[in-house]
């Protein structure tokens, strides 16, 4: 696979970057802010650097240029004034509205997926961890290859069109849907022997638990309280990406085992969630979800929505599910706590960093596990 295919953030150079976001008509602002402010933090795991943001009211994107052709050379100047190298806009591009601003703006034009995919891809280390990154990269590619040939939007047709770059065109084209096709055959093994893996648990009748929740949750610092084990906790969106299983052993002598797994954000690429359905098997057969939430972070209620919504896409909206909030210890009073403790009932408060409230967290886990739980929080509950 030709790697000039594959475009992402340089990482030798800081990349100065636009954001650019659309207000429609009937949404709300804050949610746009916010989701701009969670694209800063995307762009800055990326390793870039923010220059401004951009924002245009439409009652829906345009066609040609996503925003109005006037913003769109409103870019252009900023661009300039600004030197910056490239632009990312909050919603996923056409392939036509990619290439036309690429052509108007003079820079690179990335949009919210292909930003999360150049994240993935340099943060999975292990073989499959890759395989996935790459299989939903290259699906995300192929319909935007004549994009990348743009010199060719400009043959007019007819006698003389069919030239080399038409002829790369289609070779690039063909590459890209063989390694496609190679690549689902070795993720096709992976899950086979994901299998082979569960069905020896099922034989050591080890329940599993699967820790799920927003990127950044704190799936991975708890995690590594309970189990001890030696993961990555970092203070970074998608800083875990291959999922780790660990032993636990529960005060009550039983043996469980805990898997941490890739963090949700919302607009999730619908090419990641199917890319990493391998992985997330663990979750589809998990008798257990440990859904992490992130209290302190001030949008805590429209991330749980986020998370409930993927798993609904997976068709695990009916599992089992422990409500944890975490960072407990980042706030200034605890009558946040006790509220959202009332509001979901069943649920735990803790701090993974501190240790504080694991007892009761280990309690409800030997309770929903081996015992006589608590009623399941309602998702019907949510505001």
């Amino acid at each position: 696979m030709p790697s000039h295919l594959l475009p992402t953030f340089k990482k030798s150079s800081i990349e100065k970057t636009i954001l650019v976001g659309l207000e429609r008509k009937g949404s709300k602002r804050w949610e746009l802010l916010e989701l701009l402010e969670e694209l800063r933090e995307l762009a800055r795991s990326a390793g870039a650097h923010v220059l401004e943001t951009v924002i245009q009211k439409l009652e829906h994107p345009t066609a040609p240029y996503y925003i109005g052709k006037g913003k769109a050379e409103e870019l252009l100047d900023l661009a300039v004034k600004h030197e910056a190298t490239s632009f990312i806009f909050d919603d996923e591009l056409t392939p036509a509205q990619g290439r036309n601003l690429e052509l108007l703006l003079s820079r690179k034009v990335l949009d919210r997926t292909q930003l999360i995919l150049d994240i993935f891809a340099a943060r999975a280390h292990s073989h499959e961890g890759r395989l996935q990154v790459e299989l939903a990269q290259l699906q995300y590619l192929l319909p935007r290859l004549t994009r990348l040939w743009g010199h060719l939007s400009r043959q007019t047709g007819g006698i003389g069109t069919r030239g080399p770059g038409e002829t790369q065109l289609e070779v690039d084209r063909r590459r890209v849907q063989e390694r496609i096709a190679r690549l689902k055959k070795d993720l096709h093994r992976v899950r086979r022997v994901r299998k082979t893996q569960r069905e020896g648990r099922l034989r050591h009748q080890y329940p599993l638990v699967s820790l799920v929740g927003y990127t950044n949750a704190g799936k991975s610092s708890l995690l590594r309280r309970l189990t001890h084990a030696d993961v990555l906790v970092e203070n970074k969106l998608f800083a875990t990406l291959d999922p780790t299983t660990r032993h636990f052993l529960l005060p009550n002598g039983k043996k469980i085992l805990m898997t941490d797994t890739v963090g949700f954000i919302r607009k999730l690429p619908h090419t990641l969630v199917e890319a990493f359905k391998a992985t997330l098997e663990e979750v589809e057969t998990a008798d257990l979800l440990i859904h992490v939430v992130d209290l302190s972070h001030p949008q805590y209620l429209e991330q749980i929505k986020a998370v409930e919504a993927i798993l609904a896409e997976l068709n695990l909206s009916k599992k089992e599910l422990l409500l944890v909030f975490n960072k407990i210890d980042r706030l200034d009073h605890g009558a946040l706590v006790e509220r959202e403790l009332v509001r979901f009932p069943g649920s735990v408060a803790i701090s993974a960093s501190r240790g504080q409230g694991v007892e009761a967290l280990i309690t409800a886990l030997e309770n929903r596990l081996f015992g006589n739980h608590p009623q399941q929080y309602s998702r019907a509950q949510n505001p």
